[in-house]
């Protein structure tokens, strides 16, 4: 006979059931969660510390770069004022003595002979003859270099001109003036004969000078063709233009401004040469518009007198500071009348 028995199971509570068997896991992953937490506010911290620490390493960087780029400006203003202020006060002094009137109206420059005189109008006029015999040069040659650089030649052919031309800006004036006192007057004299073609001359040293400007005139003027769009050139060859009436007729006008800012710095640089005049033009201060004669610039005036052989102080040592200044005021009014043209005809295209 088979008894009959119950078993009975004990299930508890869920409440019992939970407080028995999760407590201990729950407790666990909240330390753990707080512990990540603590770990990524700290991390948080930590790259907000270092992106501080960026922010002011490069505000100081940028203030310390700054004021170093202020500094270099101020250098050439204060240059600039340095300049002015010792060739007006060292001038003062020659104009107490000499008239002001009498030194730019005068035709007559012989300051170092008995009896002296102050008429600077030799010197200028010696001047401006080069420069303008240089102006003419590097204008054509330059003009018609960078026409060809940037609307006729191939890109691998302009790749390699371009470098040639521009290693004649690099070469000593000291070589360019011989080279116009032993190769260019040479032929001068063989062409107009030695009658009339003496040895220093204006005329040689203008052409050399040119040759001197020339990359400076191209470089500038090509890089200002380049710049007008590709647009106005299609547009022209669309109404039948050829390439020449296209660099002429639509290039040209469009990149005046840039030609015109060239050509008006390089004359400023001619005007301000020293050693190519100082060689080939020689030191005969002619008031003459014959580029065949021998004349006398500014600059090479004020190398003469600079040799050591006049005293300090005296009235022709301050005839070189008159000089200065008067060459400053040149070439600065040429700087101006070069900033008008370009803000004149300037054109801007998007």
């Amino acid at each position: 006979m088979i008894s009959s028995f119950t078993v009975t199971f004990f299930v508890p509570e869920s409440s019992d059931w939970q407080r028995g068997f999760t407590t201990i896991p729950h407790t666990a992953r909240t330390t753990s969660h707080q512990m990540a937490t603590t770990t990524k506010n700290e991390s948080n911290e930590l790259m907000l510390e270092r992106a501080a620490r960026r922010r002011r390493r490069q505000a100081t960087e940028q203030a310390i770069v700054a004021w170093l780029l202020r500094a270099a400006a101020l250098i050439s203003i204060l240059t600039t004022v340095g300049i002015v202020i010792i060739l007006v006060a060292q001038s003062a002094g020659f104009f107490a003595e000499v008239s002001v009137w009498e030194f730019l109206t005068g035709t007559e420059w012989a300051p170092l002979f008995s009896p002296q005189k102050f008429g600077i109008l030799p010197l200028v006029a010696g001047t401006l003859l080069v420069a303008v015999i240089a102006g003419i040069v590097s204008l054509t040659l330059g003009l018609g270099a960078a026409i060809f650089l940037s609307e006729y030649a191939p890109e691998r052919l302009r790749r390699v001109l371009k470098p040639i031309l521009e290693v004649l800006a690099g070469i000593p004036t000291v070589v360019y003036g011989y080279f116009a006192l032993t190769f260019v007057t040479p032929i001068l004299q063989s062409i107009f004969g030695q009658d009339h073609v003496i040895v220093f001359n204006a005329l040689s040293a203008g052409l050399v000078m040119g040759l001197m400007i020339m990359p400076m005139v191209s470089t500038l003027s090509e890089d200002a063709m380049v710049a007008v769009p590709r647009s106005l050139r299609d547009a022209a060859y669309a109404l039948g233009a050829t390439r020449f009436e296209v660099s002429t007729k639509v290039v040209i006008p469009a990149a005046l401004s840039g030609i015109v800012a060239s050509f008006i710095l390089g004359v400023s640089r001619a005007i301000g040469e020293t050693m190519i005049v100082k060689i080939a033009a020689g030191a005969t201060p002619n008031l003459t518009l014959n580029p065949l004669e021998s004349v006398q610039a500014m600059t090479a005036y004020i190398v003469q007198v600079s040799l050591g052989e006049t005293p300090q102080g005296s009235l022709e040592y301050k005839t070189i500071f008159a000089v200065g200044l008067l060459l400053f005021a040149m070439t600065l009014a040429m700087n101006i009348v070069g900033r008008w043209v370009i803000s004149r005809f300037r054109q801007q295209y998007e």
